[in-house]
């Protein structure tokens, strides 16, 4: 009797094996709606990348000509080009890629070699992460209040420091993430060899992260070189020529904004010009950058 009460009790193996049947089949079933559901928005991603690049590059190099690079910008009918916009994008972004990056780079060793744990290392981190979510926008309007209105006019280096700002905590956050991922047994090796500290972070640290390091300096030239709403706020425009970084002076971004919403024909198409442009001057640096690095490695 305790046999049969037993066996009734606890299901046999047949069952254990149809709910494990069910189980597989429900698990299967979720795996393949999730895989579908994820190629559907790679698909959806993928169409929208391609519409949107194909329509650039279409109304781009309908557009671009000679006089694109040759030619200042002009009224309307003036057959102008983007040359002053090119000429003072290249200066402003250079420039503030110069002074962000050996700032950031600094930060960020300081943050990964000095202070880990300590206070004052958390709130610089803090800072940093705070930065470089930030909207770019308030940066150009901090940097009107301090730069533009005291000093009484718009200038192209305001429009350096509203970049540099940007580029700092890119470089501070790829830094510090690429010294970190470097194993504390060759700083001890080093260290135990008689070199000091700063040695060791100069010759062997930023020497085994210089790859992740390029990558951030490219990630921080790739936001600065499209930047419009800092620009607005600091350096503002030029439609002449002018290289003066004390006086206004012209971008790609700002001349693409202005020019976009125009009504005027030859100025929507010089607008897809400069967009054109921006585009493959950012790509073509990656691309050169990952050539040099690969052949480094």
């Amino acid at each position: 009797m305790s046999l049969a009460l037993s066996s009734m009790s606890h299901p046999g193996p047949r069952k254990d094996v149809a709910t494990a049947a069910r189980l597989g089949a429900s698990r299967k079933r979720t795996d393949r709606i999730i895989r579908t559901l994820c190629l559907a928005a790679t698909i959806i991603g993928l169409v929208l990348l391609a519409s949107i690049l194909i329509t650039l590059f279409y109304r781009g190099f309908e557009a671009m000509s000679l006089r694109v690079f040759t030619h200042v910008t002009a009224a309307p009918g003036s057959e102008g080009g983007l040359l002053n916009a090119i000429v003072g994008s290249l200066i402003q972004s250079l420039i503030g890629t110069a002074i962000g990056t050996p700032i950031g780079m600094l930060v960020g060793t300081y943050l990964a070699e000095y202070a880990k744990d300590s206070w004052l290392g958390n709130a610089v981190r803090f800072v940093s992460d705070i930065l470089l979510s930030a909207p770019s926008i308030l940066i150009g309007l901090f940097v009107y209040q301090i730069l533009v209105l005291p000093f009484g006019g718009f200038s192209g280096w305001a429009g350096i420091a509203a970049l540099a700002i940007i580029v700092i905590p890119i470089v501070v956050r790829t830094t510090e993430d690429m010294l970190q991922l470097i194993p504390n047994t060759l700083r001890e090796a080093v260290v135990g060899l008689g070199a000091p500290k700063w040695k060791m972070i100069v010759l062997i640290c930023w020497r085994a992260a210089i790859a992740g390091i390029i990558t951030g300096i490219l990630l921080a030239v790739a936001r600065v070189a499209g930047e419009t709403a800092p620009l607005l706020f600091t350096s503002l425009g030029n439609n002449a020529w002018s290289t003066d970084l004390s006086k206004p002076m012209s971008s790609l971004p700002v001349t693409i904004y202005a020019f976009a919403g125009s009504p005027f024909e030859d100025w929507i198409a010089l607008a897809w010009a400069g967009a054109l442009l921006i585009t493959l001057g950012v790509l073509s640096l990656n691309i050169l950058a990952r050539t040099l690095l690969r052949s480094r490695i």
